[in-house]
C-alpha cells in the first residue's frame, strides 16, 4: 500500500498547479543574524537582464500561455511570492542571479500567475531579492524585518525606473501575490494613494494577504467588475474549512468575489471562467466557491488528478491560477473601461 507524507503530497500538489505550496507546519530553518554586507547585489534596472519579462523580453515558457500580440495601450507590474524557501540555506534574501532562482520565478509565477494580465496589458515582472519564507514564521519573524525591508527597496527601485523609462504616461495594473503583495500594497500607497499617479491606476490586485479599506487614504475596494482607481484582494481555502490563523491573518480583510467581482457571496462552477493547470491547459466551470469574512471558500476543482488536491485545504498556492481566466477577463474589461472613461 502506497502512502504519502504531508511533504510529499504538497510537493505533488506543486508539480500539478505549477505553483509553490507553501507548507502548513513549523519546519526547522537555518538561519542568521541579517547583515547587509553579506546580501544579494543590489539589482540594476536598467540591465534588461535583471528583469524576468519586459514586452520585449517574454521568456518562451511564458508564451506557451499568452498570446504575445501587439504592443497595449496599458501596462500591468506583477510582483511575484516567496519562492524562495530552502530550510538549508540561512540566508535572509533570495540571489536573484542564480539560474535556479531566475528559472523558478519565471517558470512558476510568470507562467501561472502573471500570464492572467498579459491580454490586457504589456508585463513588466522584476527580479528581486525576496526575502526568505521563514519571515513569516516564529521565531524568524521579528529576525527577519530587515529582509523585508530590503525587498520592498527593490521593488521601489524597479517601479521607478520603470516609470521613468518605459511606463510614457500609459495607465497601470498592479498586479502580485503573497509576500509579493505586501510590497505591493506599499506602492500604491507611496505611488498612488491621493497621489497625482491614481488617475492612471486602472486597478490593484493585492492577492493572497489580509488587505483592509483602511490601509489606503482614497483606494476603495473595488465592488463592480468594471470599477477602477482602486483595488481587489482575495485569500482562497477549501470550503468549510478554516487556518488556524484565520482570526489573526484574514479575518476582516477584504474578500473579493474572484468570479463575478461584485458583492456577491457565492459563484456556481457554470459561472467560472477556468483554472491554469501545469499542463498549460485552462478547465472552465470546475469550481464554485463562497466568500466569507476575510476569505474565499473553494469546491475542490475539477482538474486531472483532482484527487490529491480533496486532501489539501489551504489553497494560497492556487490564489491566482485558479481564478486565471476570470482575471484575465477581469482585467481586460477595466482596462477598457479605464480607456472610456479617459478617451484623451
Amino acid at each position: 500500500m502506497c502512502t504519502f507524507t504531508l511533504k510529499k503530497l504538497k510537493k505533488n500538489i506543486t508539480s500539478l498547479l505549477g505553483l509553490l505550496l507553501f507548507l502548513s507546519c513549523k519546519p526547522l530553518y537555518q538561519t542568521s543574524n541579517f547583515n547587509l554586507n553579506t546580501a544579494p547585489p543590489t539589482p540594476d534596472y536598467s540591465l534588461s537582464e535583471n528583469w524576468a519579462v519586459l514586452p520585449d523580453q517574454i521568456p518562451p515558457v511564458l508564451e506557451e500561455v499568452i498570446d504575445k500580440g501587439p504592443t497595449k495601450k496599458a501596462d500591468v507590474f506583477f510582483v511575484y511570492p516567496t519562492l524562495f524557501t530552502d530550510k538549508k540555506d540561512s540566508s535572509w534574501n533570495a540571489d536573484y542571479t542564480k539560474d535556479s532562482i531566475r528559472n523558478e520565478v519565471i517558470e512558476k509565477s510568470a507562467v501561472f500567475q502573471a500570464s492572467a494580465w498579459c491580454k490586457a496589458a504589456n508585463l513588466y515582472l522584476p527580479f528581486y531579492r525576496q526575502a526568505h519564507y521563514r519571515i513569516f514564521v516564529e521565531p524568524y519573524a521579528s529576525q527577519g524585518q530587515e529582509a523585508g525591508l530590503l525587498a520592498y527597496q527593490d521593488i521601489k527601485n524597479a517601479f521607478e525606473y520603470y516609470l521613468k523609462h518605459y511606463n510614457q504616461g500609459k495607465p497601470i495594473i498592479i498586479a502580485a501575490h503573497s509576500q509579493g503583495s505586501l510590497h505591493a500594497k506599499k506602492l500604491v500607497q507611496e505611488f498612488f494613494d491621493d497621489k497625482p499617479l491614481q488617475s492612471k491606476l486602472i486597478a490593484a490586485y493585492l492577492v493572497g494577504v489580509k488587505i483592509q479599506n483602511s490601509m489606503f487614504k482614497k483606494i476603495k475596494e473595488l465592488k463592480t467588475p468594471a470599477a477602477t482607481g482602486g483595488f481587489v484582494s482575495w485569500n482562497t481555502y477549501k470550503k468549510n474549512k478554516l487556518p488556524k490563523k484565520y482570526e489573526e491573518w484574514y479575518k476582516g480583510g477584504v474578500a473579493t468575489n474572484p468570479i463575478t467581482w461584485d458583492s456577491k457571496k457565492y459563484a456556481t462552477e457554470a459561472q467560472h471562467l477556468g483554472v491554469l493547470n501545469s499542463n498549460k491547459k485552462l478547465y472552465p466551470n470546475s469550481l464554485s466557491l463562497e466568500v466569507i469574512d476575510g476569505m474565499v471558500w473553494s469546491s475542490v476543482p475539477k482538474i486531472p488528478k483532482r484527487f490529491l488536491l480533496s486532501f489539501v485545504k489551504n489553497y494560497h498556492f492556487a490564489d491566482i491560477n485558479l481564478f486565471w481566466a476570470d482575471i484575465e477577463q477581469n482585467a481586460v474589461l477595466r482596462t477598457k473601461k479605464w480607456f472610456e472613461l479617459n478617451p484623451s
